[in-house]
């Protein structure tokens, strides 16, 4: 991984041709060395964006034409949803599904592994049998859990923003492919669009992969202990978890109880944002709006002690009680 990162944005040209460097938009070092080790987990060839979202922008610009249409899974992450519904000027037509199921027609499925915030998990299998290319957002698994390549799928997606760099200081993203030719052609739209990783972010990401396994490993046996805890409480309603990963929502009576949790939490961080070393609490329905239901609260569980998170989770629920004794938040 090294300790210096290169800079430059040109590199000479040897013998009069460019060499494997000559320009950043295209390529640089960091970036590449990057790349090597995320391609290695996803089992493919892979590309680094400045963010996720720039990774799925370059995936929809790639694979999508005027007319398309695409098949949203119901309950993925809000921000693809948004930005398909920018895209709607440009003729792409969106369509949301129930991806436990088969997608219906359309011209690129895009599914989520599992889905954020309601950690549903595609039917891989109705998946790969559609004729349409297939883009899986496995931000939530990362490669260590679930691989979407393995199961008939055209491009991976990840936020490296969250697990992989894991501690909130790099913003990147990251499509990986087994395709050479759909490789290239989103090589070209990331270098005549100039939506390229800087050599710092990706020099943060390729050294924080060294210690994924452990902070993953970490992290799901202490979201196993929350999840049977969030169970027994009187104040939840409904608990998801999909059996591994970081990341679980519970549902609180309704929008107010669930501002009312978050007001009251002491070693969890309400903020948005998931797969870092700090735990993070928020209520989604101030991003989604009724996408979700009123109630639900995403929690990212970080590296603390498993005790100390249930301890605040639990008074932040007791205060919950306390506000509203006799049932349901008015």
């Amino acid at each position: 991984m090294g300790t210096t990162v290169d800079h430059s944005t040109n590199w000479p040209y040897e013998s009069g041709e460019p060499a494997r460097f000559s320009y950043a938009r295209t390529a640089h070092p960091a970036g590449v060395a990057c790349e090597e080790a995320l391609g290695a987990l996803d089992g493919g060839r892979a590309l680094l964006f400045p963010s996720g979202m720039a990774a799925a922008t370059t995936a929809l610009l790639t694979l999508a034409r005027p007319g398309a249409t695409v098949a949203l899974a119901e309950g993925a992450y809000y921000g693809h949803h948004l930005l398909l519904h920018q895209l709607a000027p440009w003729g792409i037509d969106c369509v949301e599904f129930d991806q436990t199921g088969p997608p219906p027609p359309a011209d690129l499925v895009f599914v989520e592994s599992p889905a954020n915030p309601l950690l549903t998990m595609p039917d891989f299998a109705a998946v790969a049998a559609h004729p349409a290319p297939v883009v899986c957002d496995a931000t939530v698994a990362s490669p260590l859990r679930v691989r979407p390549l393995d199961h008939g799928c055209d491009l991976a997606l990840h936020s490296a923003t969250k697990v992989l760099s894991g501690h909130d200081d790099a913003l990147a993203g990251v499509l990986v492919t087994r395709d050479d030719d759909l490789y290239e052609r989103l090589l070209a739209m990331r270098s005549r669009t100039g939506i390229v990783a800087s050599a710092d972010t990706a020099w943060r990401v390729h050294r924080r992969l060294a210690t994924l396994e452990e902070r993953l490993t970490r992290q799901e046996a202490t979201a196993r202990f929350l999840v049977e805890r969030l169970h027994a409480h009187p104040a939840v309603r409904t608990v998801r978890y999909p059996g591994f990963s970081f990341l679980i929502s519970f549902d609180v009576a309704d929008g107010e109880a669930a501002h009312r949790v978050e007001r009251s939490l002491g070693t969890i961080v309400n903020a948005t944002s998931l797969g870092g070393v700090r735990s993070k609490l928020e209520a989604r329905t101030r991003w989604e709006g009724d996408r979700c239901p009123p109630g639900l609260l995403r929690l990212s569980v970080g590296l603390e002690d498993a005790d100390e998170l249930w301890s605040d989770l639990e008074q932040a629920l007791e205060n919950r009680l306390i506000a509203s004794p006799d049932g349901p938040a008015p």
